[in-house]
């Protein structure tokens, strides 16, 4: 047990490591040629090169030795290490990557190809349960001496930031940030939850079992029955809970029109399903 625990550890901190590194570069090759100030402080760090001249990795790292201290002493020692060694990695490879060449000069194609591969980063070291420091910890210090929420804060700190590189490289590609910012949290997002599109329908119909029995039999996949009462009738119902593929949402609400045209059902979004018939569970974990 000892054994899996370190095993699972060294993951994590190897995750972080290559998450960041993906950061790095997309981050070298693709926003800071271009001059994408895409929030965060790789954001900052971008308008300080391109004003100065000053080198990013060492900029990051000035932003995130502060702010790791600084959270310390007012939220508490207890925040994970996991950030720690998140915002510091993201500091080195930055650094270490500054004399990467180029990959496009286009900057609507460095905001979106470095929204995509920054996303991509970001999104390893989210799931591996790390941060990349900087603009989260200050988002965090916020929230915690004014109570601002942190996702309000971040977006404070991000448009700020954003506007700033409005003044300094102007009004387009301050725009193109905020493309890049828009590609990045999706593609966190698909990193996050997964690329497989599931859908949760809930079926409220007289013919419950029927409906059930063809879902289980045709799809071969579960049901749950969930019991629950109308609110006009006051009578008992059986309502149906089932996830399936996007592919079968067409099947199933044939199936249902066939079996009770008179059914009410809802289809829901599922942006994540563990278990059997889907993602295995010990995979995301």
């Amino acid at each position: 047990m000892r054994r899996k625990r370190i095993a699972h550890t060294l993951t994590q901190y190897l995750g972080i490591l290559l998450g960041s590194f993906i950061t790095a570069v997309g981050v070298n090759a693709l926003q800071i040629p271009n001059r994408i100030a895409a929030g965060g402080a790789a954001g900052i760090a971008t308008i300080i090169y391109h004003l100065t001249g000053f080198e990013p990795g060492i900029t990051l790292l000035l932003i995130n030795i502060p702010l790791l201290i600084i959270s310390g002493l007012i939220i508490g020692w207890r925040f994970s290490w996991f950030s720690v060694f998140g915002g510091l990695a993201t500091s080195g490879w930055v650094y270490a990557t500054s004399n990467i060449i180029p990959w496009t000069d286009d900057p609507l194609l460095g905001a979106i190809y470095g929204g995509v591969v920054t996303g991509i980063g970001i999104g390893i070291v989210f799931r591996s349960r790390g941060s990349t420091g900087g603009t989260d910890l200050a988002a965090g210090l916020v929230h915690r001496l004014t109570g601002l929420p942190i996702g309000q804060a971040l977006l404070l700190i991000d448009s700020l930031i954003v506007g700033g590189a409005g003044y300094v490289f102007g009004p387009n590609l301050a725009m193109y940030a905020l493309v890049s910012i828009f590609v990045t949290t999706r593609i966190i997002d698909f990193v996050q939850e997964g690329f497989f599109a599931v859908k949760a329908l809930i079926i409220i119909s007289e013919a419950g079992e029927a409906i059930a029995d063809q879902i289980m039999t045709e799809l071969e996949r579960g049901v749950t029955y969930l019991h629950s009462e109308g609110g006009f009738s006051r009578q008992p119902k059986k309502t149906l809970l089932v996830v399936v593929s996007r592919s079968e949402i067409i099947t199933v609400k044939n199936l249902v029109q066939a079996l009770d045209p008179r059914a009410f059902v809802i289809v829901m979004d599922a942006h994540e399903v563990l278990g059997e018939g889907f993602q295995d569970l010990s995979t995301t974990i």
